[in-house]
């Protein structure tokens, strides 16, 4: 295989990957369900779901009580009237039925572009996408503690962050008639999407209480009418273990086993494109993430305390962290350890972190995320200048054999034996290496492929806008003007190229702008953008090489 066939078989794969990649998410292998381990307390029971509802009850395994649910439960979260609370990043609703939290709009990002004062709705209580975050108490009897199916009172219908207020706190109560109060407090802070959560429990009786505390993730599969056919992002449920780090339970992997897995300083998250929520205990906790499929194509991945046991008299406080909002990869990391893994770059990670680094510091002094791509692409340029230049100084010492080497074809005609001989035997004589512009190139791919990548994940390119025509670079030009001049400039490049002596190849490597722009028809602006800038690039700096060595040999050949 020549030089240039592997050149642009080594770019066609890359773009292959993209497209299987985007469309066969990798979501971890299946996790098989375990037995619960005993560890010695009076109430060892994961959360889990009846016939009749989906309400951790008490038992000694997993198996036990995890049933399957019933046609017949179809509602996460009644319609009682909700809670409402403002603040400046976010308006949440709160449900009576449990403090569960059923609906979130995230103030500052939009649902479509067109619509920018229309915020973008992350948890809802009704399908389609469906999405809520429950918790709830389990003891040793269930009557004795409040689920997420137990009915709350607050002292007021609205709660709003002041303009000099930096904290919010919303209390519910739940009180029996055993004299056990139960009491939630979410507080939410001026500029974070984190939310402390949580559950004060009194004992008033004369016995001790044995209680634990536990909190899930529900949702639906994504429906997303805005979403491209050609991208396909994750959208599902991850864990994060210290020793696992980051692993994604999808909800194929949902349905072929359930998840029981113990772990400290960890956290559970259910996740999709740009946004996630997610549940993290405080450090050091060891708690049980569990995982269970309910009726009408619901999900949900969990975790529960240890047991504790609580004096009469006494005051027990189970707390949380509940992060709900978009994947800012200078503000994860912050929350909790391993949550910046959320933007998922995959196996590139160590090379998309950095790129992503680069481009938002060139974005903080020009104020353009489309100028941004452009200078990080010219930088990527100057990275690579020297490989690069020795892939286009071989390409225009292949072009100056070409003659000779359809002279060889010629007179050799079908004995490949004969041909392949004289070839190397050509290349040896004149010094040239035929592959020797294929390993700068190869080199470069994990550079693109991590850009990809960086473009698709990065919430904080969503909906940007460049100039002109181009308002969002998170989505494909709506006129296809950036692909066409894409397909040019890579139809430029190759007339740079030396042509195939093959016909057949020939005919076949001339398609490939056309193959090109078509998939990059569909691909992100910006990562257009880039390929474009980068083409016009690589031409400017072959077109300077191929013209040097033309010169050279016209000069040798002159002397001669």
């Amino acid at each position: 295989m020549d030089n240039q066939r592997l050149i642009l078989f080594f770019a066609l794969a890359a773009v292959v990957f993209l497209i299987y990649s985007a469309w066969m998410e990798d979501y971890g292998r299946p996790v098989q369900p375990q037995v619960a381990q005993e560890r010695g307390l009076t109430v060892d029971a994961p959360p889990s779901t009846s016939a009749a509802q989906d309400v951790p009850q008490v038992a000694t395994t997993l198996d036990a009580i995890t049933p399957a649910m019933s046609a017949a439960d179809t509602q996460a979260v009644p319609a009682e009237a909700p809670i409402r609370i403002e603040t400046d990043v976010f308006h949440i609703e709160i449900s009576p039925r449990g403090g569960t939290i059923s609906a979130a709009w995230l103030l500052d990002y939009a649902t479509v572009a067109e619509r920018p004062d229309d915020p973008f709705q992350l948890l809802k209580p009704v399908p389609p996408n469906m999405f809520i975050a429950q918790s709830g108490l389990l003891g040793e009897d269930p009557a004795l503690l409040p689920t997420h199916e137990a009915i709350f009172q607050s002292s007021q219908p609205l709660y709003r962050l002041g303009e000099n207020e930096t904290t919010l706190d919303v209390d519910l109560v739940w009180v029996n008639d055993a004299g056990i109060e139960v009491r939630k407090r979410y507080s939410f802070e001026r500029g974070s999407y984190v939310i402390r959560a949580s559950q004060s429990v009194t004992n008033a009786t004369d016995a001790p209480l044995v209680a634990r505390q536990y909190n899930q993730l529900q949702r639906t599969d994504l429906i997303d009418p805005n979403e491209s056919r050609f991208v396909h992002t994750y959208t599902g449920a991850v864990y994060y273990s210290p020793e696992d780090k980051y692993k994604k339970v999808s909800f194929d992997d949902m349905r072929k086993g359930k998840l029981d897995r113990s772990v400290a300083d960890g956290w559970i998250a259910m996740m999709q494109h740009y946004f996630l929520a997610a549940w993290i205990p405080p450090a050091g906790a060891l708690e049980t993430f569990y995982t269970n499929v309910l009726a009408d194509s619901r999900y949900i991945i969990g975790k529960y305390s240890p047991a504790v046991s609580i004096p009469p008299g006494a005051t027990h406080v189970f707390e949380n962290e509940f992060f709900v909002g978009p994947k800012l990869q200078d503000k994860l990391a912050s929350v909790a350890p391993g949550l910046e893994l959320a933007v998922d770059y995959g196996w590139l990670t160590v090379i998309a972190q950095p790129i992503f680094w680069v481009l938002s510091k060139i974005y903080w002094v020009v104020g353009n995320w489309g100028w941004s791509i452009i200078f990080l692409t010219i930088l990527i340029k100057l990275a690579f200048y020297k490989l690069s230049e020795t892939s286009y100084k071989s390409m225009a010492n292949m072009r100056q054999l070409a003659p000779r080497l359809q002279a060889l074809k010629d007179r050799y005609g079908d004995d490949k034996q004969r041909l392949n001989q004289a070839m190397m035997e050509m290349y040896k004589t004149e010094k040239i290496n035929p592959l020797g512009g294929c390993l700068p190139i190869l080199i470069q791919i994990p550079v693109f492929i991590s850009l990809y990548w960086v473009l698709l994940e990065s919430v904080e390119l969503r909906y940007a806008p460049f100039m002109l025509w181009l308002d969002n670079l998170s989505a494909p030009d709506p006129y296809f003007i950036l692909p066409l001049i894409m397909g040019v400039s890579m139809f430029v490049q190759m007339k740079l190229n030396p042509p195939p002596p093959d016909p057949m190849q020939a005919k076949i490597m001339m398609a490939l702008p056309f193959v090109f722009t078509v998939f990059f028809a569909f691909f992100p602006s910006g990562l257009v953008l880039y390929w474009t800038v980068n083409n016009l690039l690589s031409i400017a700096q072959q077109w300077h090489i191929t013209r040097t060595i033309e010169k050279q040999a016209a000069s040798a050949k002159h002397k001669r």
